[in-house]
């Protein structure tokens, strides 16, 4: 009898999302150093350390090529190659039948080219950056190549949520990303086969977050719709053993139970909740329950829960009752100056030295919603760095929006205003109320350098003294 015949893995090709990446890294490093002309095939592939017939067999889509070479190809542009960004094949060429990977070869050919813009297959003169650059505002988009990578976040979290029952905690103030890294994290949760639901808390109404019983009959008809599911709450629902043991039944044994795949379930912005405690305190600790439960029953072990925040309120949470204790912890942190530096390379800035990102940095600190502010507005509208600076020291400048959003947070708290007044002073101020701080970092307001509490950056420290000094 024969021997049966083994399929033998013969290499990868470059995902949608990879194409995607790619290609933006490639128009960004052209803009760059070659004065916005098209890379040629043979100075792509000097740069990428392959053959022109590899790098052409790399972009056709449909011809496998070894997974180091496009680990090449990806670091070659400052790249760091992920498990979305490739496709394995198998002999003869044919896609692997695995819900970890939803697109076959020919539609992800499709949905690549048709999503890039025609702009990333021309020539992009510099008076044109302006419609390059969308002004950055929200989430980075899965195709941009404005997005920085913060190395190992991206991996740690996406190897994380391919554990049963994971629970993960994305902490950071408004601004830095978490929203771009959520959509990342939901688009390598897909490519798994998992289901997604991405619920943003600032949606829900306040009449449900003053009622237990409508917020939970909210939160499950809207995680039944996301997964495509009848909600038939008014069936399942049973008051007599009340709202909480009725969430926990619907979940896993309607919910969880029709579910092929694991759920990926992402709760944003649940800061909303602390200003309704006693309603904070319940949901949180049926989310901790259940968290509990995947410990040892498999039902609960297809929920993976995703909580994003920007700070935690201890003094109205039980710490034996909260989610914020549990699960791994992400916090984002603050642009590196070779971080900066690279994002101004791909914004078409010509930074010769370290002397820009330093001023820069000093001046907004790595806040990453300041810096790509900052470049935007210097790559569009030509103005000199030094320029923007003395305007926002003047009336706030390109960030008057961001400002006003933070204080307006602040006069909403008085006391918290009158604290945060006495750290942008020249003296600066040696003690502060443990609560306060948690909610100061919460806005991003703050840094710590040893013992010590300062402003964020510069920028923060002349606006707030300048808007604070009648209340001190």
């Amino acid at each position: 009898m024969k021997p049966q015949k083994t399929t033998r893995s013969r290499g990868v090709v470059l995902s949608s999302v990879g194409l995607k990446r790619l290609q933006a890294a490639i128009l960004a490093m052209e803009i760059a150093e070659n004065n916005s002309q098209r890379f040629t095939l043979d100075k792509l592939g000097d740069r990428m350390n392959i053959s022109t017939k590899t790098l052409s067999r790399l972009l056709s889509l449909d011809t496998s090529v070894d997974q180091k070479t496009l680990k090449l190809c990806f670091s070659a542009f400052n790249l760091t190659l992920h498990a979305e960004d490739y496709t394995a094949l198998n002999e003869p060429d044919k896609i692997q039948t695995s819900q970890s990977l939803p697109l076959n070869l020919h539609r992800q050919r499709v949905l690549a080219y048709q999503s890039l813009p025609t702009k990333f297959f021309i020539n992009e003169q510099p008076e044109q950056f302006e419609s390059i650059f969308p002004y950055p505002d929200g989430p980075v988009p899965l195709d941009s190549f404005l997005y920085v990578e913060r190395h190992p976040i991206e991996e740690v979290v996406y190897r994380e949520v391919t554990q049963p029952g994971c629970v993960i905690r994305i902490k950071a103030p408004r601004q830095m990303g978490k929203s771009s890294l959520v959509l990342r994290l939901l688009a390598f949760a897909q490519m798994q086969g998992y289901h997604t639901v991405n619920l943003n808390c600032d949606q829900i109404d306040s009449d449900s977050l003053t009622n237990l019983n409508k917020l939970l009959r909210s939160f499950c008809w809207h995680v039944a719709k996301e997964l495509g599911i009848n909600p038939k709450l008014n069936e399942i629902w049973d008051e007599e053993i009340g709202c909480k043991l009725s969430c926990t039944f619907y979940f896993q044994s309607y919910l969880l139970k029709q579910s092929q795949s694991p759920v990926v379930l992402v709760l944003n912005e649940v800061d909303r909740f602390f200003e309704y405690p006693h309603i904070a305190q319940e949901f949180f600790a049926l989310l901790r329950s259940w968290c509990e439960e995947a410990q040892q029953n498999p039902h609960w072990q297809k929920l993976k829960l995703v909580v994003v925040y920007s700070t935690e309120e201890y003094a109205t949470l039980d710490i034996n009752r909260s989610p914020f204790n549990i699960g791994l912890p992400i916090r984002l942190s603050e642009f590196t100056q070779q971080q900066i530096e690279d994002l101004a390379r791909r914004h078409g800035l010509k930074w010769n030295s370290k002397k820009e990102s330093s001023q820069l940095m000093s001046f907004v600190g790595g806040h990453p919603a300041l810096i790509r502010i900052s470049l935007y507005h210097i790559a569009c509208r030509k103005i000199t760095l030094e320029e923007m600076i003395e305007e926002a020291i003047a009336n706030g400048g390109i960030y008057r929006h961001h400002l006003w959003r933070l204080w307006v947070q602040l006069q909403e708290k008085p006391n918290l205003a009158k604290t945060y007044a006495q750290l942008v002073t020249p003296q600066g101020s040696t003690s502060v109320d443990p609560i306060e701080t948690y909610k100061l970092d919460g806005l991003g307001l703050i840094r710590f350098e040893g013992d010590r509490i300062l402003p964020t950056c510069e920028l923060y420290r002349v606006y707030f003294q300048k808007q604070l000094s009648t209340i001190v």
